[in-house]
């Protein structure tokens, strides 16, 4: 029989026994054929590769992500997924939803055609993602329908507004959602549950949210199984306390393992969803579970029938690796076809283009120091303000209560123990600006300004002086977009993301070394956080507890509402 290729000697993960076998595998037309004991007397191949000594398992798959959180282009983005062993993704792109709407949306799908690993996208339910800010675009029920005619597109994507699904309020989530079950019953709903649990959690899951990928604990985790949703770990919930009860637990067809967010630094220093399974194993998950959580149990999820195996009739993805303690990508298959090779020089195509457009998106006039003053209607005194306190090893924050003070109707953050937030609407729909105070494991000194702020990516500006804050603020107009560190007048690191103000056009390995020159800035400043960049930019998401900042003020997350920064 003639094949394309024919692997021999190998040895071959069974995603349904969950177990290593030894045989041959031979791949016709981008597709496994034949996966057993008969070889070289039965198949004649095109090529014949000795596996001996090499572990094949299926390519990885990982079903939520943001390409937005990695600041590059798709195509850029793919190039290190590949490298990683990763060869099918499922994105959300509500990033770049929040900053062009549908057209942002389509326009990331068409820079993914092309692209050697697979690219799918989820639908952005959440954009915005409450009507508590001001976001450059939005998606409505016609453009779900639109988008739903695409053939990439797998999923609704996380419903970030539980506040409104838990309430059962009238309003645009609860209206997507009940659009989705009653036109499209069989796509799957994708969710963010943080901290939810008993009556609130299972009203999400009545509703048609069966996922959550939020930061889990063993008790949320297993009451969300209990209650049939399925569960995508990240790397923060990755604690010996959730390893130990994935492992001792029959709930192997109730989880997988996603990245989310991964920074261009930790993508070219650690890797991606290879790194996920390599911290999975060394806290004494079995390679078998791993592998699995890994590829089959995300196919599932995302109905992706003809991949997450290696068996007949399935898509020829694969790794080939020598070393499965380290989970070492040595070789990388797509469609049957090597894509990737260690050692051997990795070649990487040109970076597509978005529409021009997509170059000019900060609208905003230069500041001023005074667009950093807060002016109250209060008399002289000290009054009690909210303060928003960071805390290293979490994107939640908390509400503190404390007394600063105001003098001549102006408060006097600058000699208070706190910092200044702001944002500004830079869209130019509007105008709006929300001012707050800030404590906690954050800069000391200086300033930074980024529009990498989720999801509305409005410009975020974070301070000790207003002088610096001016400077880091009108760098990032100036550019438009990007992430400006400042101290004491000096501009210390600006990273350019000129493309809707959120990602950048450069190779993954040089944005990386930029990125980490900017953590490095940070830190000088006092920030103090295992990620300090994703802790700035998620301060203005108001579907993330407890008390965040949108260009309409201050948000109290449980509460669904603006709150006033001075207490009466």
């Amino acid at each position: 029989m003639k094949v394309d290729c024919l692997i021999v000697n190998v040895i071959i993960f069974n995603s349904y026994f969950r177990k290593f076998v030894k045989g041959n595998v031979a791949i016709k037309d981008g597709k496994f054929l034949y996966v057993g004991k008969q070889g070289r007397k039965t198949f004649r191949a095109d090529e014949v590769i000795d596996g001996r000594g090499y572990y094949m398992i299926p390519g990885l798959i990982d079903i939520h992500l943001h390409i937005e959180s990695t600041m590059v282009t798709p195509e850029t983005f793919s190039h290190g997924l590949i490298k990683n062993g990763v060869t099918t993704v499922v994105s959300e792109p509500h990033e770049m939803a929040n900053v062009f709407g549908l057209k942002g949306v389509t326009e990331m799908i068409k820079a993914s055609q092309g692209c050697v690993a697979d690219i799918f996208y989820g639908i952005p339910s959440s954009v915005p993602a409450t009507r508590l800010e001001t976001a450059g675009g939005s998606i409505s029920k016609d453009d779900i329908d639109e988008l739903l005619s695409e053939k990439d597109i797998l999923c609704l994507g996380e419903i970030m507004n539980y506040v409104e699904v838990v309430s059962g309020e009238p309003g645009k989530t609860n209206d997507i959602i009940n659009h989705i079950r009653r036109r499209y019953p069989e796509l799957p709903i994708e969710g963010h549950v943080p901290k939810l649990r008993d009556v609130e959690l299972q009203k999400m899951l009545y509703a048609g949210v069966d996922s959550d990928h939020t930061h889990q604990t063993v008790e949320g985790m297993e009451e969300r199984i209990a209650a049939g949703m399925f569960i995508e770990i990240q790397e923060k919930s990755l604690s010996p306390e959730i390893i130990n009860y994935l492992i001792d637990h029959q709930v192997t067809e109730h989880f997988c393992f996603v990245t989310d967010d991964v920074m261009p630094d930790s993508f070219t220093k650690h890797g991606h969803l290879n790194h996920i399974a390599r911290k999975a194993m060394s806290m004494g998950m079995s390679p078998e579970q791993v592998i699995y959580a890994c590829t089959y149990t995300p196919a599932r999820r995302m109905k992706l029938f003809d991949r997450g195996s290696i068996a007949p009739g399935k898509c020829a993805d694969f790794i080939l690796m020598r070393d499965m303690s380290e989970f070492s990508i040595d070789v990388v298959y797509k469609d049957g076809k090597k894509v990737y090779s260690c050692g051997e020089i990795y070649d990487q195509t040109s970076y597509a283009a978005f529409p021009e457009t997509f170059y000019r998106s900060v609208r905003l006039e230069p500041l001023s120091v005074k667009d950093f003053t807060l002016t109250q209607a209060k008399e002289n005194g000290q009054h009690l303000c909210r303060i928003m306190m960071v805390k290293d090893g979490s994107t939640f924050t908390e509400e503190r209560q404390e007394y600063v003070s105001i003098h001549n109707q102006e408060l006097q953050w600058e000699t208070s123990p706190y910092g200044l937030i702001a944002t500004f609407e830079r869209y130019g729909k509007n105008g709006n600006r929300g001012y707050g105070l800030i404590g906690g494991d954050i800069i000391k000194k200086g300033a930074v300004a980024t529009t990498y702020s989720h999801d509305n990516h409005n410009l975020l500006v974070i301070g000790q002086n207003a002088q610096d804050m001016q400077i880091a603020a009108n760098e990032i107009i100036r550019h438009q977009g990007g992430i400006c560190v400042v101290h004491e007048g000096e501009v210390l690191k600006l990273v350019e993301l000129p493309v809707g103000g959120i990602l950048s056009e450069k190779p993954l390995e040089t944005l990386a070394e930029e990125v980490e020159s900017l953590r490095h800035s940070l830190e000088k400043l006092g920030y103090q956080h295992y990620n300090a960049i994703m802790s700035i930019s998620t301060l203005s998401l108001p579907v993330s507890p407890a008390l965040k900042i949108t260009d309409f003020g201050l948000i109290d997350v449980n509460q669904g509402a603006v709150v006033p920064l001075v207490i009466n």
